[in-house]
């Protein structure tokens, strides 16, 4: 059976990194779903590239995902951080056992929807606006991809596929990532 899988765009999101994750997640069979913030399917990026979304997050609300993975960019990352509608169902797919993931600066969603975060990786600075008490109950991490039980963080556009593979490789295995990577050509 098919991962589903839920991508949420908003406006000014990072696009690099959410054609990149859907892109490499639908080359590994993934039933993928790209859902916009607003009524409207057509989502402008942080660099004027136009994405038309699937769907819309609130014709979604009900829908089971295997995995939410929020791509990154400003002010992509704070339009996702201020969706309540999102926060909740982050926090009802981890609580059902789902993954959850962020890239770049929307790891702050994850640490705002408070789903019990403790290591990440993020774009650096992202998470300056935080709190001394909430930095301190995170371990920041200077890594490509960090991964904390069903919680996948990484940390920019540079880093959009290996995240993505990595994300393969968890919902479906090391062959399954191997039969998305080879065709790449990576070095």
């Amino acid at each position: 059976m098919s991962k589903k899988i839920l991508i949420p765009l908003a406006e000014g999101c990072e696009e690099l990194e959410a054609v990149t994750l859907i892109d490499l997640l639908r080359r590994a069979s993934f039933d993928v779903i790209t859902a916009s913030l607003k009524d409207q399917k057509e989502v402008i990026c942080s660099r004027n590239t136009r994405l038309v979304a699937d769907t819309t997050l609130a014709a979604v609300m009900d829908d089971k995902f295997d995995l939410i993975v929020l791509p990154g960019g400003l002010p992509g990352a704070d339009y996702l951080n201020n969706d309540e509608r999102l926060h909740a169902l982050l926090k009802k797919t981890h609580e059902q056992g789902g993954y959850v993931g962020a890239i770049c600066a929307a790891p702050r969603v994850l640490v705002s929807a408070n789903i019990g975060l403790e290591k990440l990786t993020a774009y650096p600075g992202s998470l300056d606006h935080l709190d001394t008490a909430q930095r301190s109950r995170l371990n920041l991490l200077d890594e490509v991809v960090v991964k904390d039980g069903t919680i996948v963080t990484s940390r920019g556009p540079g880093t959009a596929m290996d995240f993505a593979l990595e994300l393969i490789e968890i919902l479906a295995g090391k062959d399954a990532r191997e039969r998305v990577e080879v065709p790449l050509v990576r070095p």
